[in-house]
């Protein structure tokens, strides 16, 4: 397995590409602190999951992420109960279409809070851990926008870009460390928020995609488990795009 005896805090992790993330990482292996934003959302995801794979080694928090101290008390408390940590995935982030002249400076605030805010304080609570054992993995969710921008809510496409900036900035920085530090650019993913839309709009989308469709949550999340392995002892620095070969 991929993953054995590795131990990964994944934040986001109740729904999506995140619950996707929790599993693939548990099926390889690996020991996990699902975090999502509410009490309830967490519980609900150790259900699913409980249901996929009974006594799995898996337990949930609903920090603040953009409180350090609540992040770095997360990790702590992951290394109480499972004895080390070796992965943190960054992946908890919401996205916004808001065109520019009805955008308010809280809400692009509040995208830029969840976007970079916390994908630092996540980034800095594990460098703190990974530089004292002389090893770790950092993996942060950016998206295709990141590359290409969008149409409308410049939040959004902009907070990814500083997370891409923010993965390879941290790769030089603490690579001298033993810890690796790598992005995961997902493109349209067949998520909940996907599935709502009207299909000659999903049609019109995967239009512009090679593979001629959406990916699956469990797609990207492969890839995160192969940035996380031992496999990928050589890869830092790299902002990974999961696309379909996508066309903007």
């Amino acid at each position: 397995m991929l993953l054995e005896g590795k131990v990964a805090v994944v934040t986001g992790g109740t729904r999506g590409i995140g619950l996707a993330i929790v599993k693939s990482f548990l099926r390889h292996g690996a020991s996990v602190t699902l975090c999502g934003s509410r009490k309830e959302t967490v519980e609900k995801a150790l259900a699913t999951i409980e249901d996929f794979m009974p006594g799995a080694p898996v337990r949930g928090a609903h920090p603040d992420l953009t409180d350090e101290a609540e992040v770095r008390a997360c990790l702590d408390e992951t290394i109480g109960a499972f004895g080390h940590l070796d992965i943190m995935v960054n992946n908890a982030g919401i996205s916004q279409s808001t065109p520019l002249l009805s955008y308010t400076a809280e809400e692009f605030q509040k995208v830029l809070d969840l976007n970079i805010l916390a994908v630092f304080n996540g980034c800095q609570a594990a460098a703190k851990v990974f530089s004292e054992q002389g090893s770790g993995v950092i993996l942060n969710t950016s998206s295709v926008v990141s590359l290409y921008g969008q149409a409308a809510g410049v939040g959004y496409p902009a907070s990814k870009f500083a997370v891409n900036g923010m993965t390879k900035s941290l790769a030089r920085e603490l690579g001298p460390k033993g810890i690796r530090v790598n992005a995961v650019a997902p493109g349209v993913t067949a998520t909940d928020m996907v599935a709502a839309l009207p299909e000659e709009m999903i049609a019109r989308v995967s239009a512009g995609i090679p593979l001629g469709r959406p990916g699956e949550p469990e797609e990207v999340a492969n890839v995160f488990s192969f940035l996380a392995s031992d496999k990928a002892s050589y890869v830092t620095g790299c902002v990974v795009s999961v696309d379909g070969g996508a066309v903007i």
